[in-house]
Order: structure tokens, then sequence, then C-alpha cells
């Protein structure tokens, strides 16, 4: 008997093929190879017409979705299939989550098979789990298929909805979404809690001291019994303490003054130890990984962002080296757990073993289906080392195994130590406090520490040494020092928090918190600064609006209740089409919300931003970016605001420069000695640049942007020259003896060595940086240009192929010809032939672009021309018939 497996990928396909038994043939179907139309071109010519065609839901009729099978998904809907007509059952092996379940229902309904049909589902990809699959196999569950169809129809229907709406009262190209918009909310809001903010500064005494030859620090903590205030007892908005403290009874704030006094005089005082004590704590062990706290610990251990984390884990799950990687259940088989205690024994010894084995109780509000907890696959809990993988792979699989061991090890013993010291002066009393830590048996530190790379080097970190004191010690003092504090704003959303947030409110889904980084990011609402997650203006605006039209669709509380009627809808209690139709169509759902804004948002007001941080200024958003404004004898004057200013850092201050600098007009620096020219100090949309000579028609001056960070206040005729006189050749390299060159570009100032340009970051100089230091900059860029594979060279040009990643996924390379891979196509899976297809079908589509941009071109010359010679001609003839009618006037006459 023949048996055909469907699964989504071909990594998984060859995976599961290790394990399956004679007769059995696997092919993968590349993901879903249907869904909902995704432009105007997919809807089929009968149905365009109709009103709810471009949403590709009928709202009309039962909220059907309408679905087609894309383009590039028709060759593996025949493959499949062509397969199907030698086998006598088909086995649906897609992913056991709802999108699994999805896929499957769709491969089923598409290729229309009469052959017995049989669901199988595993957790990870081991010879044991695929063999015990196929025995226990069950029927597509359609309560799971709903929950996903209507996740699906959701977001078409929020996101189809407003982002129209959007384009028309903010700027084209933005979009909405039911979990997206979520997020953006909470960087807008964090970022206007950081606008709000005013610091507070306050003043303390740090103190070294000694006793036995060791050196310990300590902080005053009172003055006469008065604690002495510390950051959290400022208001975050108003700088001053808080209204449940009062100054000079519940707390002190100590004076800058008055602080370098007091330790100035101390210093050679005697002090004594009044107060000691000692307490043990216990830690335990962290929950095995689940796909948030993954990604969590992905970006803040590994540096990756949540889809660097999730493509990596999805490459380890298929190879069967952990099992699935979506999932919120923090549970661990009775297999797994004995494995894990298995490895700690065999690697830490008996006494690193928890007394019993663990079971973590999911936290996650909204937890969907039964998983498992992310593990190592199998029974054998192999290293990354004993399985060979390296790079990031082998990191986050490195990361995986040592959680998941770590969840079965002993709990953590630590003795925390509080020293009080007091001092006197001139009869006032200072107390002081002094804190250690030890770690009196690491337990499961000795494998995990959450947010350190190295375990061992992470334990010597955690410990604070401090000398065995006892009351009435009276310990030597080295130094006293008064010490400024100022408040900080709170932080900023990183990936890793962000995902925190949407999980503990029960927002979205692990599977959607990777696309949803990328989503924010790529539409213009979200900036990255290093890890940081600074939101636009434009988010800002966004914000606003969906705040005053859609306040349901953004309120964290009504999101997290629509996860829970998906789970509801998932477990059958439930039906979906009364409630989309209620969240569309009811007295106050979606489409109402829609046609309302349509006529009652303002789009000047709705973009309108006013802090009272920027004082008179008022920050708009408009169609080709965000600009201040100001009224000045009743005329507005305005200046753009650069891309790369975050709302919370800009202040009244700045907006003045930047106005002023739009008022002000050009500057003459002075005259180019070499070229008896003026040298202008100008404005652009992007910043300030350097001109030589004057704006003339017909003739470019050349220009050169003042690099960022410099003040344009600054800026004299010297520094002009030098930036003028860009490109600056720094050296020759010393492989290729070609020049090194640094310069400014469009995206800043970069150096360069043949086609290969580095970016100068701050502090480095364009016009002072080294070669030293250019070559070690064009190094690392190269290293990180080299290709991830090398195929070979080309049989024509003899010039090497590669596969390199890229902003987009994977593609080939010859010279300057670049091909993505086809989508499913794995690395390692691309052969130089197919790589030399990609590259020629490339080659040969690019010309034909060219020629039909061409033709474009001379099409709307030539209609140009035509219009032209047609308005000539009414000329001609109307200078005729006035010529005629004057003539016979004049005959009349």
């Amino acid at each position: 008997m023949n048996r055909l497996v469907v699964v989504e990928s071909p990594t998984k396909a060859r995976t599961i093929s290790k394990f399956l038994p004679r007769g059995y043939r696997v092919e993968a179907s590349m993901g879903h190879i249907r869904d909902l139309p995704a432009s105007a071109s997919q809807i089929p010519a009968k149905l365009k017409g109709e009103k709810w065609a471009r949403l590709g839901i009928n709202v009309e009729d039962g909220f059907e979705p309408l679905y087609v099978v894309p383009a590039d998904k028709k060759k593996v809907v025949k493959k499949l299939k062509d397969a199907l007509k030698d086998a006598d059952e088909l086995y649906v092996a897609t992913d056991e989550d709802r999108e699994g379940e999805s896929i499957g229902w769709h491969l089923i309904n598409v290729l229309n098979t009469k052959v017995p049909i049989k669901r199988m589902v595993f957790h990870e990809i081991t010879e044991d789990a695929i063999l015990q699959a196929l025995e226990n196999t069950r029927d597509i569950d359609h309560n799971l298929v709903d929950a996903q169809e209507t996740r699906r129809i959701l977001d078409r229907l929020v996101g189809y909805s407003i982002s129209p709406l959007l384009w028309k009262k903010i700027a084209p190209k933005l979009s909405a979404g039911r979990v997206q918009s979520v997020a953006v909310r909470l960087t807008v809001m964090r970022e206007k809690e950081r606008l709000a903010f005013v610091p507070a500064g306050y003043f303390g005494i740090a103190a070294e001291l000694e006793k036995a030859n060791i050196p310990f620090p300590a902080t005053m903590t009172h003055l006469d019994g008065v604690r002495i205030a510390v950051g959290r007892d400022f208001d975050d908005d108003t700088g001053k303490l808080k209204q449940t403290l009062e100054n000079g009874k519940d707390v002190l704030i100590l004076e800058g003054k008055e602080a370098e006094r007091l330790a100035g005089k101390i210093k050679s005082a005697a002090w004594n130890v009044t107060g000691v004590e000692r307490r043990t704590q216990k830690r335990s062990a962290f929950p095995p990984f689940i796909t948030s706290t993954l990604q969590q610990e992905g970006s803040r251990k590994l540096g990756l962002s949540a889809r660097q984390t999730m493509q990596n884990a999805q490459r380890l799950y298929e190879q069967g080296f952990i099992t699935y990687m979506r999932t919120d259940s923090t549970h661990l088989s009775d297999e797994a757990i004995q494995s894990s205690r298995k490895a700690v024994e065999q690697r830490y010894g008996k006494k690193f073993l928890s007394s019993k084995a663990r079971q973590f109780a999911n936290k996650v509000r909204n937890a969907q289906e039964a998983h498992e907890a992310i593990r190592p696959a199998g029974t054998h809990m192999k290293t990354k080392d004993e399985l060979g993988l390296t790079g990031s792979e082998g990191a986050l699989y490195d990361l995986i195994w040592k959680r998941t061991v770590a969840s079965q090890m002993a709990d953590a013993q630590l003795e925390f130590t509080t020293i009080t010291i007091e001092t006197t002066e001139n009869g006032n009393t200072l107390q002081f406090r002094s804190s250690g830590k030890k770690i009196l048996f690491p337990g499961f530190f000795r494998a995990y520490v959450e947010g350190s790379d190295d375990p061992d080097v992470a334990l010597e970190d955690q410990e604070i040494t401090i000398p065995e004191l006892a009351e009435g010690d009276s310990p030597a003092c080295n130094s006293t020092e008064a010490t400024g504090h100022e408040t900080k704003p709170p932080a900023r959303f990183t990936e890793a928090s962000l995902i925190k947030m949407l999980e503990s409110e029960g927002i979205g889904r692990p599977s959607t918190y990777a696309t949803i980084m990328d989503t924010v990011v790529k539409r213009g609402y979200v900036r990255k600064k290093g890890s940081q997650l600074i939101p636009t203006f434009t988010a800002f605006a966004t914000n606003n609006l969906l705040e005053e039209q859609f306040d349901k669709l953004v309120d964290l509380g009504f999101t997290a209740d629509m996860e829970s009627v998906l789970d509801e809808i998932a477990a059958g209690s439930v039906k979906a089409k009364p409630y989309l139709k209620d969240f569309y169509s009811g007295d106050t759902g979606l489409l109402q919300k829609v046609e309302g804004g349509l006529d009652s948002i303002d789009a000047r007001e709705i973009s309108e931003l006013k802090f009272s941080k920027w004082g008179p200024f008022v920050v708009r958003v408009g169609r080709y970016g965000p600009y201040v404004e100001i009224l000045r004898d009743g005329e507005p004057i305005r200046a753009s605001l650069p891309d790369d200013i975050a709302p919370a850092d800009v202040t009244e201050e700045y907006l003045a420069d930047l106005i002023e600098g739009a008022s002000k007009g050009d500057e003459v620096l002075g005259i180019h000695p070499d070229h008896d020219m003026p040298v202008l100090l100008k404005k652009g949309p992007y910043g300030y640049y350097v001109q030589l000579g004057e704006d003339t028609e017909g003739t470019k001056p050349k220009r050169m942007s003042v690099p960022r960070g410099t003040d344009p206040s600054t800026v004299e005729l010297p520094l002009a020259l030098d930036l003028l006189s860009l490109p600056r050749e720094i050296g020759s390299h010393p492989d290729s003896g070609k020049p090194i060159l640094a310069n400014i570009g469009r995206f800043g100032p970069y150096v360069q060595h043949q086609r290969t340009f580095a970016s100068l970051k701050e502090p480095e100089n364009v016009l002072t940086v080294e070669l030293d230091r250019a070559l070690e900059l064009i190094l690392q860029k190269e290293r990180k240009n080299m290709p991830v594979r090398e195929l070979g060279v080309h049989p024509e040009s003899g010039e090497p192929i590669g596969i390199y990643n890229g902003r987009y996924g994977p593609y080939v390379k010859h010279i300057k010809t670049n091909a993505s891979l086809p989508k499913g196509k794995e690395v390692d899976e691309v052969s130089l032939e197919e790589a030399l297809e990609l590259i020629a079908a490339k080659e040969k589509a690019g010309p034909k672009k060219k020629k039909t941009t061409a033709k474009k071109k001379t099409a709307a010359k030539k209609k140009t021309a035509a219009k032209k010679k047609t308005a000539a001609k009414k000329k001609t003839t109307a200078r005729k018939k006035t010529a005629a009618k004057k003539k016979a006037s004049e005959k009349k006459s």
C-alpha cells in the first residue's frame, strides 16, 4: 500500500522520511496552499463587482471567506495531486497548532481526494514520535480550524477596513492591525510617560570602609533617624516628592553642598557597626521555555530579534533537534523529565538534582491547547557540541538545553547580609548600610542564569563580598564622596519587554509576536535604536485616531477578551459567525465606526501633537513626514523634523532652533580660496549641509552634509572647506593597493574600499578617522558580506556564486545579479545548477523591465509632444480666424 504524507517544508519532509517505513512518500506544501486574496488581481473576475470582494470576505452572507490559490502555489498543488494518483492513503502531518490544523484542512479541500485521509500530529520529529503518530491518527479538528479562520477573518476585517481611513486622514501606506495597533499604542503610552517625566536631582554619600584588609562599600541611608530621599520617593510627573511624603519628617532631600560638607567631615570620624542581619533565601529554577520566553531570552542573551529567534527555532525543529517551537505550555512529558534528571546527575552530580520531578503550572493568560514546552527532542538530551551545532542555531539550542536541564535542578541557596554602620558629625548621627550576597549552594545556577551566557562567570558576578562583621566592630574609613543622582524616565520597550507585556495581558499569540515586531518597524510606527523600540510621530498620530474612533480595538482588556473568544471557539463552546456579525455589523461595530470616522475625523486635528514640554510649538504629521509649526504675526512658520528624533527627546529649545533655522535662510561662511566662490551653510529637509556657490539654473553646485551631532552654529569656513574637500584618501589597502576613502553619503559618513562601504558611527569622525580604524571597519563589513554558502563559479564569467542572507530572505548572487530563493527553499538544498537557472532567469527578466519602462517613457513623451502639437495647431487656427475677421472688417469699412 502506498501512502502520501504532506508536511509544510522540504526540511521537515526530509527529516520525517528517515523514520517512516517503506511505502510512505513525503511531500511539502510549502506552507499554506491557499488564503484570502492578497491583491485585487487574485479576485475572480465574476466577483470583482461585489462590494465585499476587496475584503475577501462576504460580509453580506455569513462572513464566508473567499479562498484563492496564489499563482506561486499552483505548481505545488499540481505536484501534490500527481503524487496522490499513486497513493492509497493521505496523511496530513502539518504542525499541531491551530495554524497547522488550518493548513491541513485547506490541503484536504483543495486536493479533494477520495482516498482515506488521516491526521497525524507530533510535537517532536524523532523516530519514536513519528511511529507513535502513525499509530494514533485522528480526524481534522474543525473547532481548531474555525478558531484559526475566525482569527484570520478578524485580522482581515480590521486591517482592510481601518487602513484606508489612515491613508485618507494621516498618510499613505499605513496599516492597522488587531494586535499590531495595541503594540504600537503601548510604545506610544510609554513615550508619553517619558514626555511628561520631570527629572529630580538628589544627593547621597558613598563611603569605602575596610575591615581585616577587605574593603567594602556603604551608602548613607538616614540622618538623625530621618531617611534620605532616593529616586523612588519622587513623582515622575512633577519631579517633587510624592504627596504621601513630607520633606524633613518622612524623608529628607540632601542638598549638594550639605552632602559635600558632611562627606568631608566624617572621613576621619569613628565608625561603628550597630546592626548585622543575615537571612537565607531559596531561588527555584525557571520553567522550560515557551515561545514568548524563548524570544525574550534570545533577545537578552543572544541579541536576536524575535524573528531571528523563531527562524532558528524553526530550523532546529524541522531537523529534529527540538520539540515544536510554537507553544505556551510549560509542561514536560515524563520521558523528558527523566531524561533531564539523568543529564543533571551525569553532568553535575546527584546533589544538584531537585528532590522530586518538577512540573510547572501555566501562568500564561489564555494559554492554548496543551502542547509541551520547548525542549531538546528525544530522550538523550545531547548537547550542541554532541550534535555538531554551531552559529546562532547552536547558541539557541544551547539555551534551550540549559533551560530544560535547569528546570529539574535543585534550588539555589543564597545568604544576604545587611550591615548597619553609624558615624557622627557635630552631634548629628549618620547611618550607612552595606549589603553582601553569598551563594551557599548554586543549584540550578550551575546550568542556567537568566540573562547570562556563562553560568560560571555569572555566579562570580552575583556574589557581593563583605568581611565578617559583628555589632560593636569599628571598620576603618578609606574614603567618602558626595554622590549626585537624577531620576530616570521609564525605560522604553525592547522587543523582549514588549513581548512580555503582550503575553502578560493575554494579547496575541506566541506565533504572531515576531511578525508584529517586524510590521511595526516596516510600517514606520517604531524605530529601533540598539534594543530600544522608539515610536515615531506617525505612531502618535495613528494612535490619536485609533483611540478617538476605535477605542475598544486598542483597549488591552478588549483585545485580550477577543483571544478568549477565539479559545472558546477552539473548544467548541462558541460559534464564530454570530460573533463576527456583532463585531463587524453590530450597532457599535467596526463598519459603523469606519463610516462615522470618514465624516467626523478632522485630518489636521487628529495629526496635531501638543505637550507642555514643547511650549507654544505644535508638531503635526503631514503626508510627507512630521514638522513643527508656530504662528508669528498670524502667519505659520514651519520646519521639518528629522526622521531619527524620538518624540520624548524633543524639547522646546530644540523646536525653537528648528524654526530659527527655517526662518534664517542661507548663511555665507566665506569665500573658497581656490574657487573664488561663496561657501554657504544651508538647511534642507534632511538637515544642514554646506554648498560651494549659489544655485544657478543648469548647474549643480557641490554639496556635503554636515555630520549628524554637529551644532550648525559651530560650522565655520575651515570646517566647511574640509567637508567640501571630501572624499578624503586615508591611505592604501595593504592587500589590493587600492585607496581607502572617507566620505559622507546619503546614509551618513563611511569609509570605502572598492565596492565595500562601512558606516562610521559616533564618535568616529569622517575628517579624522585613521587608516588602521578604517581597515578594521572594512574587514568587519567584508566578513558580514561573506556568503552563508559558496556554490562554485559561473561557467562563463568565472566569478563566484554564493548564497547570502538579505533583508527579505536568502538570495543567490553573481557579480551584480541577485536572485531570491523560491519560497520554502532552504539554503542547504540549493545546487549550483539551480542557482545558475535562478540567475539566468533574473538576468533575462531584467532588461525586459527596463524596456517596458523605456516604452512607457517614450509613450509619455509622444503623448506630451502630441498635446503640444495640438495646442500649437489650435493657437495657429485661432490666429488665422482672428486675422480673417480683421481682414473682413477692413473690407466692409
